[in-house]
């Protein structure tokens, strides 16, 4: 008998099935040479066991697992989001997905990719997916595909998104509602992704002549406590800006909520733009306006591409940027007359 806490192992099977161990492996290989009365019942005892092959078994006897490895600093929304596009697109592979997170213990530290894939390198996976990594210069054996990396594009295969045309076209809504003083969150600075969405802010307000105030422009850093307390910051101030643009969705929301603590309304008093359009963009109330970054799709892009890669096809294109798009919602508005 098999103790519950036990791993079932394949010599259990056989024991229980009256069978070798050679004969379940054949039935759990699909091979051929097993009766089939013998592979009906060596399969009810798999199932009534559960039994699963070793993984690590699996590649040492196949050279691969059939598993997929994604690795995020954190489970937050943007990476969420992009997890459902990845499991869209994994469905009916033949691929399984394993999805390993430092829970925000990678914090800033450099080479967190590194390390994880060091973890699950040589027997666990057959690839990896690496979500915003510091680094692009991961010596890992698989295929790699980098999703938003730190420092753009490089010599690994990439996705992302149009930063830059998001934030000019964030910028530009506001202007178009006649805003002039429009502040902005920036994001981490070490993103390269946060910096074009600065840079097309900056570049919108140059094509309509309106100058960037630097006093405007303070650090977000897609944390909603830090963008909380910038926000306080901002609209505190004399002469405040009339609407915030912030790097990302998350960030904005804090910025709603910073205004109705200090009895502004959104958008009468404040106009307020995201970034990102996480379902958490629609909840909000008012509903944030936004830019559509196109996440779940990128996690299917990235798939698609990385599976291309372990059947040792060659993509046609390694470098996929995706176009972003203005969602608007409740949260802007023309500016408030002035008094």
């Amino acid at each position: 008998m098999v103790e519950p806490s036990s791993r079932v192992t394949i010599r259990d099977v056989a024991a229980r099935a009256g069978v070798s161990v050679a004969t379940v492996s054949k039935v759990i290989n699909q091979r051929y040479g097993v009766a089939a009365g013998t592979h009906a019942r060596v399969q009810a005892v798999i199932d009534d066991l559960g039994y699963e092959a070793s993984l690590v078994a699996q590649s040492l006897r196949n050279h691969r697992t059939n598993v997929i490895g994604i690795l995020v600093a954190d489970l937050e929304p943007f990476s969420t989001e992009l997890l459902k596009g990845v499991a869209d697109a994994i469905r009916g592979s033949g691929f399984e997905l394993v999805v390993y997170s430092a829970g925000g213990h990678a914090g800033d530290h450099v080479g967190w990719e590194r390390r994880y894939l060091s973890r699950l390198s040589g027997t666990l996976i057959d690839g990896a997916v690496l979500v915003t990594p510091t680094v692009v210069d991961v010596n890992y054996g698989a295929p790699i595909v980098a999703i938003d990396p730190h420092t753009g594009q490089s010599g690994l295969p990439t996705i992302d998104s149009d930063n830059l045309r998001g934030g000019q076209l964030a910028t530009e809504h506001l202007l178009g509602l006649g805003h002039r003083r429009i502040a902005m969150l920036t994001g981490r600075p070490d993103l390269q992704s946060a910096q074009l969405r600065e840079e097309g802010y900056r570049q919108a307000l140059q094509a309509a002549g309106v100058p960037a105030s630097e006093d405007l422009i303070l650090l977000g850093d897609y944390d909603p406590q830090v963008a909380i307390e910038r926000a306080r910051q901002l609209l505190s101030t004399p002469g405040p800006p009339t609407a915030v643009f912030a790097a990302n969705d998350m960030s904005a929301i804090a910025t709603m909520q910073a205004a109705a603590e200090l009895g502004l309304r959104v958008p009468d008093d404040l106009s307020v733009v995201g970034f990102d359009n996480i379902p958490e963009s629609a909840l909000a109330t008012p509903s944030l306006t936004t830019i559509n970054q196109p996440i779940r799709q990128m996690g299917e892009h990235s798939i698609h591409l990385l599976l291309q890669l372990i059947r040792g096809e060659t993509p046609e294109v390694t470098h996929i940027t995706l176009a972003t798009d203005l969602v608007i919602r409740q949260t802007t508005s023309a500016p408030p007359p002035r008094s």
